[in-house]
């Protein structure tokens, strides 16, 4: 497996990687295309995959969400908004969305109580509430009302075990330094790395990391190394931590943006300051771990990377088969809604297994 020069890190543990070389989409703007990866359609509304798996696998944990999303502040430019919607559960139950771990300041807000509100304080107030809203959703059958108080209890929970997740600081120096020097600052691309282990070793279910930054109109060279320098470390550090602790086999990771670059330069041709265009006519993902063959490609593409030769992978094929490694049938993981049953891949998706033990 050829890798840039940019990611030394992650060339010394390519072994353990998938490297999917023919992924392709049809949407052909950063919007559109993050829903389709995240939802299985550029329409708003639908629930993202971690809804989904969520609502097919339940919680691992009481006392923590089954779906996080950790947005990352990197080096480079802020590049292209996250909406909520990313980590929504569209028409599922709301208590299947993600929670989201913010970037900057408290990872989550109000996880603390005011001043002056003791815990039993707090216990007893949400009592109260509660009893406001079962008479409500015993009255009008409303799963908004049912949804409410289970997020409120799931809150009441999260603010005795967040605090000693998010405490990375508990974790000894090698481990603090193999995720390299960002890692104890809270918001960064490496402690959410460091982060996110920690969620999956306390049964999350489905974690995502958002690092935005790679769109490279302009300034190729020099953005893209600023953004693999920012995750190339954590990364590497994320797979080695968990192989280390058995975790890799059973934990599936999956790397990838909603679109590639063209090989060819968008803008003046020059020798450092060219830019890339968006290419959803093929691009690479890979996969570690969740029973995924390490140290092999799939796929390939023309002379020039313009499109794919062999073995393409359709955005709904890749998701159906992550799904097939969580143990769902993608065509069976289904909810009724306006009349007709939806799943996450549509009427699409086949199971690449050629990559899977």
């Amino acid at each position: 497996t050829w890798l840039s020069d940019a990611l030394p890190h992650l060339a010394k543990r390519i072994d353990d990687v998938c490297v999917i070389k023919s992924m392709h989409t049809e949407a052909i703007n950063h919007d559109p295309a993050a829903m389709m990866f995240q939802t299985g359609s550029v329409i708003p509304g639908r629930p993202s995959m971690g809804a989904w798996v969520s609502y097919g696998l339940g919680s691992g944990n009481a006392n923590l969400p089954s779906f996080v999303a950790l947005t990352s502040n990197g080096r480079g430019r802020a590049g292209q908004p996250l909406y909520d919607r990313l980590w929504g559960s569209g028409f599922l139950p709301g208590r299947f969305q993600g929670v989201k771990f913010r970037g900057q300041g408290d990872p989550i807000l109000d996880l603390y109580n005011p001043a002056g509100v003791t815990r039993n304080q707090r216990r007893r107030m949400l009592d109260s509430l509660n009893k406001l809203n079962q008479q409500q959703a015993d009255r009008f059958d409303d799963p908004a009302i049912s949804t409410r108080i289970a997020q409120y209890e799931l809150a009441f929970r999260m603010q005795m075990s967040v605090p000693e997740l998010i405490d990375i600081q508990r974790e000894p120096k090698h481990i603090l330094d193999a995720y390299g020097p960002d890692t104890t600052k809270v918001g960064t691309y490496a402690y959410n790395c460091l982060l996110a282990r920690r969620l999956a070793e306390r049964g999350v279910r489905f974690i995502q990391l958002y690092h935005r930054g790679w769109d490279a109109h302009g300034d190729a060279p020099k953005q893209v190394r600023r953004q693999c320098l920012d995750t190339d470390q954590p990364t590497t550090a994320l797979l080695q931590d968990l192989k280390q602790r058995g975790m890799l086999e059973d934990t599936l990771v999956v790397w990838g943006g909603e679109f590639g670059r063209t090989v060819y330069c968008q803008g003046k041709l020059t020798d450092k300051v060219y830019g890339r265009d968006h290419h959803p006519n093929c691009f690479a993902y890979w996969l570690a771990g969740g029973g995924v063959r390490g140290g092999i490609t799939h796929g390939e593409t023309d002379d020039y990377s313009v499109n794919i030769a062999e073995k393409p992978v359709h955005v709904h094929d890749l998701q159906a088969t992550i799904l097939h490694q969580l143990g769902i049938h993608h065509e069976r993981l289904t909810f009724r809604h306006q009349g007709r049953y939806y799943r996450l891949t549509d009427v699409h998706g086949k199971v690449v297994h050629d990559v899977l033990t």
